[in-house]
Parts: C-alpha cells; sequence; structure tokens
C-alpha cells in the first residue's frame, strides 16, 4: 500500500471538487446555526426543505425564542429526531438572544454554550459565516481521513480535527473540508465506494474495496 502524502491528498481533492461548498441553504448566520443543528443524522437536502417555511415562520431568533416548541415541530416533522432538534433549535435562539443580544457569537468558547451546538457545528459557522479558519468533522470528513490515512482507525472527532489542523495548511483548512465533504458525499460512500475511479485507491486504508465499475447499459 502506497502512502498518501498530504499534498497529493490535497492536489486530487482540487482536481476532483474546485467548487465544493455548504451544501445547507441558508441567508446569515442564525438560518445556519439553525440548519446545522437540523442536519444531524440527516441528509442537507432534507433539511433544505423544510427550512423556507420554518425561517418564513421564524425570521429571526427573537421569533424562534418565543415560539412553543410544539408548533416548531410541525415545521420539522419529516426529519429525523424532530421533537429533540426542535427543543435544539428553540433554546438556541433563547441563548442567542439572552446572552448574545439576539446575534449569533463567533468563537468556539461561545457557541459551544448554546443548546445543539457542538465543535462540528461551531466550527461549520465560524468557517461559513465568520471565515474563520476551522475544520468540521462530520460523519464523512472522519471517514475520508481514516480512510486515506490521515488518522488512526480509532481516533474519535476531536483527534482527527486536530490532526487535519497540524497537517493541512491554515489556509486551506475551510476550503479542505468542504472538499473532504464533497468527496465522501459523491465518490467516497460509507457503502459501495467508487474506487475504480479514485485518485487514492492505492492508498487507501477501507477494506472492502468497490472496483468493478457498474456496467452500462
Amino acid at each position: 500500500m502506497e502512502r498518501l502524502s498530504v499534498p497529493f491528498i490535497l492536489e486530487y481533492l482540487q482536481k476532483l471538487h474546485p467548487n465544493a461548498h455548504c451544501e445547507l441553504t441558508h441567508r446569515n448566520p442564525y438560518e445556519l446555526s439553525v440548519a446545522v443543528i437540523l442536519s444531524a443524522q440527516t441528509t442537507d437536502v432534507s433539511v433544505n426543505r423544510v427550512t423556507p417555511a420554518l425561517f418564513k415562520a421564524y425570521p429571526s431568533p427573537y421569533d424562534l425564542a418565543k415560539a412553543p416548541t410544539k408548533d416548531v415541530e410541525k415545521y420539522i416533522a419529516s426529519l429525523g429526531l424532530y421533537r429533540n432538534k426542535a427543543k435544539q433549535i428553540v433554546g438556541f435562539a433563547q441563548g442567542v438572544v439572552e446572552q448574545f443580544h439576539g446575534e449569533v457569537p463567533h468563537t468556539m468558547e461561545e457557541l459551544t454554550t448554546l443548546p445543539g451546538i457542538g465543535r462540528k457545528c461551531a466550527n461549520v459557522i465560524m468557517a461559513e459565516c465568520f471565515n474563520i479558519p476551522s475544520i468540521a468533522v462530520d460523519t464523512h470528513v472522519a471517514r475520508i481521513s481514516r480512510r486515506l490515512g490521515l488518522c488512526y482507525q480509532k481516533d474519535d472527532v476531536e483527534k482527527i480535527e486536530r490532526k487535519l489542523m497540524r497537517k493541512i495548511p491554515r489556509d486551506r483548512w475551510i476550503k479542505t473540508h468542504h472538499q473532504m465533504i464533497f468527496f465522501g458525499r459523491y465518490l467516497c460512500h460509507a457503502r459501495n465506494p467508487e474506487c475504480y475511479r479514485c485518485p487514492f485507491v492505492n492508498g487507501c486504508h477501507e477494506k472492502q474495496k468497490n472496483l468493478i465499475p457498474p456496467k452500462t447499459k
């Protein structure tokens, strides 16, 4: 097995996904924060289906903070864990209003005091809304990092985050985060990865490689 260098990985991620970007539809930090909370264990596509009506009903943190949780549930009922997510986004809005005068904060320390916001969510918000170099480790980024040998299989998300921050140039953190998500979402799937068209296949640690392309009709 070849050892994949970080420059090689970054070069080919850029070739494969030069326009990788956040796929959660949003217009401001409030909307992205809510969307990120809602995206846990569901797809961005599913979240984007429910947020237009949700944000029409609750266009600001002040509106959502006053909303009964049962009313909020109606807008997101198609999502998994919607009852818990409704509590989280209402709690998040209340925290933004009570602690930060209605403005979503931009530091890890402040963001993670809010309901529903862990390190991953905070990193997404900092990077996408405030252009602060960050790497959010979601399921795609964790899987790709393990398969490409950027971390150990046993590493948890915080260890993976620290290792990626150490190995990847700071000015590439945001872009690489998006490119790894696109790579995981559209090529290096959790099941049946498209190894037959992957530039990293010879250095990949995945044991169940899918090397046979599908037959064309």
